[in-house]
């Protein structure tokens, strides 16, 4: 059985020393790249501490993964309060929130798909598999709601593209394939919904 991933509200400071470490590793170099030695040289533990707190790597790739996207939900949500009115200009926030966080905490991408991307057979990522897909649902879910409230009449396919294009904006980010891929995301998101809503303001 795989081992159950630890509370992060309640880690020890040792196993935040380790979540920490792990998580810049992880995102930097790799999953696959970076071993448990690795880590703990960096948090500074044993491996026997790192095994205690957490169980197993695919445990802490999990907790790594929860852990930024706590961290973007948290971000997500300020800019989601900012424009409390449901339509268009509460669906860019979500764009709006991306502009703001990917280049200082994404440069290389989505933790979530490079973390997918990593994954060979799914046997082998028995948790990491279904919390990339949480995390991606969760979205999707999000937009859905976020278009229902604006009174969109097909709610779920408007928020099927709002997803396509964050998720091909955010790829793009790590691909540095052109400058600023959520802006122009964030162009196409609100001519896509000023057909469907109404115009939407600009910032």
């Amino acid at each position: 059985m795989p081992h159950p991933v630890p509370d992060l509200d309640v880690l020890t400071p040792a196993a935040r020393r380790v979540l920490d470490a792990a998580s810049s590793l992880f995102y930097e170099r790799g999953i696959h790249a970076v071993g448990v030695d690795t880590i703990a040289e960096f948090a500074g533990v044993t491996k026997k501490t790192l095994y205690d707190r957490f169980g197993s790597k695919e445990a802490l790739v999990v907790a790594y993964l929860q852990h930024r996207d706590a961290r973007w939900r948290a971000h997500l949500g300020e800019h989601l309060a900012a424009v409390p009115d449901a339509g268009a200009d509460r669906i860019l926030a979500v764009f709006d929130a991306a502009i703001s966080w990917s280049d200082e905490n994404s440069p290389k991408g989505c933790s979530a798909i490079n973390a997918r991307a990593e994954i060979g057979d799914p046997r082998d990522g028995r948790l990491v598999l279904p919390e990339v897909q949480r995390q991606k649902v969760w979205l999707l879910d999000l937009f859905a709601e976020l278009c229902s409230d604006a009174g969109a009449r097909d709610p779920l396919s408007i928020a099927q593209a709002m997803m396509l294009l964050y998720e091909g904006a955010i790829v793009t980010v790590g691909m540095a394939t052109f400058p600023n891929p959520f802006v122009t995301a964030r162009g196409c998101a609100a001519s896509l919904l000023s057909a469907a809503l109404g115009s939407p303001r600009h910032p």
